[in-house]
């Protein structure tokens, strides 16, 4: 063997190596607009971390959900970085299914994490997952149809008058809904958003003693309210429609108000995505007059399975993409009005951030009014603003959202969808020992 032919071998040898240690982290995440456009940056990533490779798994909100959770319950294994949310995050924590978040980087500033966002991720002083956007609820409202019918939108509007005007500025004929609500079941689609607007009506999940409260007057109220609104001034096919069916029709003008996330308020102002960008106002999510408004408080995060054999590898990327420099990075690509919002404080001191989104303070504002310890007008047992922080809340949710999204369908009455309510949330908090 000449000494050429072994230098070649031995070279061949450590290339094989430095491929063979080279890791691939499996993602599991959302199709929200936001989730897309971090995948179109990981270049950047892959530049600063040549020996990591990147899998993306990408599903709808619900199958999200239900994946992640069978697949973390049953130890399996499939993803080394989680898409979650605020309600998942303190429960999986307690149950040991999360690894803490320790070494994030000497610049990664935990401390800029929005308080009422930071508190829900963290267990016994240590944060579990790291927050990609986080949202409360407002409403997004077409300034052209509310001048053209002689309305102004306050900015922090009731309930009353939202209906009054999406009545008002409803014109099937040319296909514009006076307002686009949630229909789709799920206990993270429709009922995030009922039941954030149950809190506003004096409604709640449970009492003190976690009996269920669907044969209450304010449940009644809530749902009967809900639905007379989509059915006078609502899209058709609206009970199969969630965040992203909402949002195409707003962009494409056929809302003239829609009444969810903040996050999508970049979406629906960008002249690139949405037909109407320069026709967007930003007002307060509604109230009844109670105290309580009907936004809720979210954030979706991202976390490291206890079971990943690639813990030190996932937790570089998790403070990449929930890093400041990412923020950066975003806005150097994409502008600051896309720049991912509700999380950090810096990013609502940045002037830039300020003056790309006329959204910002409204957001901010909403973020900061949504209380998961004190969510309703009357006491309740539980913490949450649009869900209620128990294990059996993502099957009981789902259920009473099925229940609901068919009484919006027609296809049963809103007193029927609220006995059935009753009767399955009765059943499940009795056989779980909840109610004794």
């Amino acid at each position: 063997m000449t000494l050429r032919t072994f230098l070649l071998g031995a070279c061949s040898v450590l290339a094989f190596a430095g491929m063979a240690s080279a890791e691939t982290l499996t993602i599991a995440t959302v199709n929200n607009g936001d989730m897309i456009r971090m995948q179109k940056l990981t270049d950047d990533f892959k530049a600063k971390n040549p020996g990591i490779d990147l899998e993306w798994v990408t599903l709808e909100e619900n199958v999200l959900r239900q994946k992640v959770t069978t697949d973390i319950a049953t130890k399996g294994g499939q993803y080394d970085v989680l898409t979650i949310g605020t309600y998942e995050v303190p429960i999986w924590a307690k149950q040991g299914w999360l690894l803490p978040l320790d070494n994030l980087g000497a610049n990664y500033d935990v401390d800029d994490l929005l308080p009422a966002i930071r508190s829900g991720l963290t267990m016994d002083g240590k944060l579990y997952a790291a927050p990609f956007y986080g949202e409360s609820s407002m409403v997004m409202y077409r300034k052209d149809l509310f001048d053209a019918a002689g309305l102004k939108m306050p900015d922090a509007p009731t309930w009353d008058f939202i209906a009054d005007a999406a009545r008002k500025i409803t014109n099937k004929d040319k296909e514009v809904y006076g307002i686009c609500l949630r229909g789709k079941a799920g206990w993270g689609e429709n009922m995030a958003f009922l039941t954030a607007m149950s809190n506003s009506f004096g409604a709640r999940w449970f009492d003190e003693s976690w009996k269920p409260q669907f044969d209450q007057p304010e449940w009644k109220d809530t749902l009967d309210f809900y639905v007379k609104l989509m059915k006078d001034a609502g899209p058709p096919g609206a009970s199969s429609n969630g965040f992203n069916e909402n949002l195409a029709l707003f962009q494409t003008g056929k809302c003239g108000m829609w009444i969810d996330a903040t996050v999508a308020a970049s979406f629906v102002s960008n002249p690139k995505e949405s037909t109407v960008a320069d026709k967007v106002g930003f007002a307060l999510a509604p109230d009844k007059g109670l105290g309580k408004r009907g936004n809720w408080l979210w954030a979706w995060s991202l976390a490291i399975p206890a079971g990943s054999q690639k813990a030190e590898a996932a937790e570089k990327f998790v403070a990449w993409a929930t890093s400041k420099d990412y923020t950066n990075l975003v806005a150097e690509k994409e502008g600051w009005l896309n720049a991912p919002p509700g999380t950090r404080s810096s990013l609502y001191a940045n002037a830039e951030y300020q003056k790309a989104a006329p959204f910002a303070k409204t957001t901010i504002d909403s973020i900061n009014a949504a209380d998961p310890s004190k969510p309703t007008v009357k006491p309740v047992p539980y913490v949450g603003v649009q869900f209620v922080a128990i294990p059996e809340f993502q099957g009981i949710g789902t259920a009473v959202g099925q229940q609901f999204s068919a009484a919006l369908a027609g296809q049963i009455s809103v007193d029927q969808a609220l006995k059935s309510a009753q009767q399955l949330a009765t059943r499940e908090m009795t056989k779980a020992g909840y109610i004794k």
